[in-house]
């Protein structure tokens, strides 16, 4: 749960108190963190992407989308799907009903999403996306 938990942590200090922004650090990608509705069980799903561009279409590198719970007093986000459009991957750790309630988990896709949300949110971290002097573009 301390995974999911720095998961939070991380996406919230990004957002912010926005519902959409964008991060730029000298040398890499733009970030983008935006808040987009709630899951079935109420709880609020946010994405983290990076973005590049092909033949002028934007292209997710990538994308992931979390769910934020609370777990007794603490935040935590749990990696629900991933994306990857240059790759032509899509991928979902859950699958759904007809009400959106999640009904079967992919067990070794969700491992392998939060090991690598793990890997993502420590080079964000060490490329400062996170430190004060990344520039943040407030979307909505």
């Amino acid at each position: 749960m301390k995974t999911y938990q720095s998961f939070a942590k991380a996406l919230l200090t990004l957002l912010g108190t926005d519902t959409a922004v964008r991060i730029r650090v000298e040398g890499y990608m733009p970030l983008s963190i935006e808040s987009i509705g709630t899951s079935a069980d109420g709880n609020r799903l946010i994405s983290i992407c990076h973005y590049g561009e092909q033949h002028g279409d934007l292209m997710r590198d990538p994308d992931m989308v979390f769910e934020l719970f609370t777990h007794g007093e603490a935040s935590a986000a749990e990696p629900l799907s991933f994306q990857n459009d240059y790759m032509g991957v899509f991928q979902e750790v859950y699958r759904y009903d007809k009400f959106g309630k999640k009904t079967h988990v992919k067990t070794r896709l969700k491992a392998e999403l939060k090991s690598f949300a793990r890997t993502w949110f420590i080079n964000l971290k060490e490329q400062g996306f996170l430190g004060e002097t990344a520039i943040r573009e407030r979307l909505t």
